[in-house]
């Protein structure tokens, strides 16, 4: 049977994702003073990209072995890797772990690990009332009140928003260093928030993508999630991605944990975890949780993470206040007629500087000064460095 034309014709072209197109433009343009701050993956000083020697020292011990094998992981994922992530992020010490009340799965990156959760979710007969909401996933979504015109964080309009959400509500939430706007919750606003999420009975998902990467302690950046699960024992999603603080960009590992109330209900879980993931893509990937797993558990690699995790949180700490001061020198321009200086950049904490630039003014940086960045203003810091000046 011939066809006149494509079967395919009638496809629209899809608009380029908004971040990775940036990356796209950047590697079109020639100029050789082009900067790149769209992408949020971390940089040296001179701008390259990293790998730990955590990692390298991990990836010698692996090549090493020779009883290491290329075969299919559980559905669950590695099970050394299993094993030493809930620790990272509930702690050593966790009672939720100790009494096995957490099931935990390997994914695909934190990104990966959102999409269990809400996969999930939408399946679980007890929460019949989320099906309308989550339907194959495909969440249908609302936005709660969190950032202020002057770039501080709207506390009381978040506060707000989650007490006047239905019972039962399904709120994400970043554990540390906000994604894009690099504004947190100080511990008392935490304790403000996890008290009304308690007597709502809301479902909360945790984002974990800058753990120990955001303060350089991984204890400090796991307070909330802490918090949450111990202080006020409630249930959770939580989610971890080790593409930030282990610079394991491509190798996509993560991992999600649903925290439980007993130990029976954390088996019956991650059965239903294991079933999400098998016609969804069979098992994970090996590679970077055999990386992860072969730190975490030699206490003399896991130790020199920990060494250079501060080290890359003190350089995007020192390329803010970098920023600033040059920002200040040349008198630059403010965003608009809410800010009085630049500060809110040291403000802010983690990959990202929120600057409050507009979407024309990001493209005159482009057009004009060949600085790449995405169009709500939001700077990777990491892209910063002392050769720009």
């Amino acid at each position: 049977m011939v066809h006149a034309g494509s079967m395919w014709s009638k496809v629209e072209m899809a608009p380029p994702d908004p971040i990775l197109g940036v990356a796209v433009e950047y590697n079109k343009d020639p100029s050789p003073k082009k900067v790149n701050l769209g992408i949020g993956a971390y940089r040296d000083d001179n701008g390259k990209p990293l790998v730990l020697k955590c990692v390298r020292e991990a990836e010698r011990k692996i090549a090493n072995d020779e009883s290491m094998n290329k075969e299919y992981l559980p559905i669950q994922g590695l099970e050394s890797f299993l094993s030493q992530t809930s620790k990272i992020i509930f702690g050593d010490e966790s009672p939720a772990i100790k009494e096995q009340r957490v099931a935990v799965v390997q994914s695909l990156s934190g990104t990966g690990a959102l999409r269990l959760a809400a996969e999930f979710i939408a399946l679980d007969p007890s929460w019949g009332n989320h099906h309308t909401i989550f339907k194959k996933a495909g969440l249908q979504t609302k936005t709660y009140k969190y950032l202020s015109p002057d770039m501080s964080l709207d506390f009381d309009g978040m506060k707000s928003d989650v007490q006047a959400a239905p019972k039962g509500s399904i709120f994400i939430f970043h554990t540390i260093a906000h994604n894009p706007t690099g504004v947190d919750l100080s511990h008392d606003q935490w304790k403000e928030i996890a008290k009304v999420c308690q007597e709502k009975e809301h479902i909360i998902i945790f984002d974990t993508a800058y753990q120990g990467y955001a303060t350089g302690d991984l204890e400090s950046d796991a307070w909330a999630v802490k918090y949450f699960a111990h202080e006020m024992k409630m249930e959770l999603f939580v989610t971890q991605s080790y593409s930030k603080n282990f610079g394991l960009y491509g190798e996509r590992i993560g991992a999600l944990n649903v925290l439980c109330n007993d130990a029976e209900t954390a088996v019956k879980v991650q059965s239903q975890l294991k079933g999400v993931i098998r016609p969804m893509y069979s098992s994970p990937q090996l590679h970077g949780a055999r990386l992860v797993s072969t730190v975490l558990s030699d206490n003399k690699l896991k130790d020199l993470w920990k060494v250079e995790l501060k080290q890359m949180s003190q350089r995007i700490t020192e390329m803010r206040s970098a920023l600033v001061r040059e920002l200040t020198a040349c008198q630059c321009p403010f965003p608009n007629e809410k800010f009085s200086s630049w500060n809110h950049i040291v403000k802010q904490i983690g990959m990202f500087a929120y600057t409050g630039l507009s979407a024309q003014q990001c493209a005159v940086l482009t057009q004009e000064h060949h600085i790449y960045c995405t169009k709500n203003g939001r700077f990777s810091m990491a892209g910063v460095n002392p050769g720009l000046s």
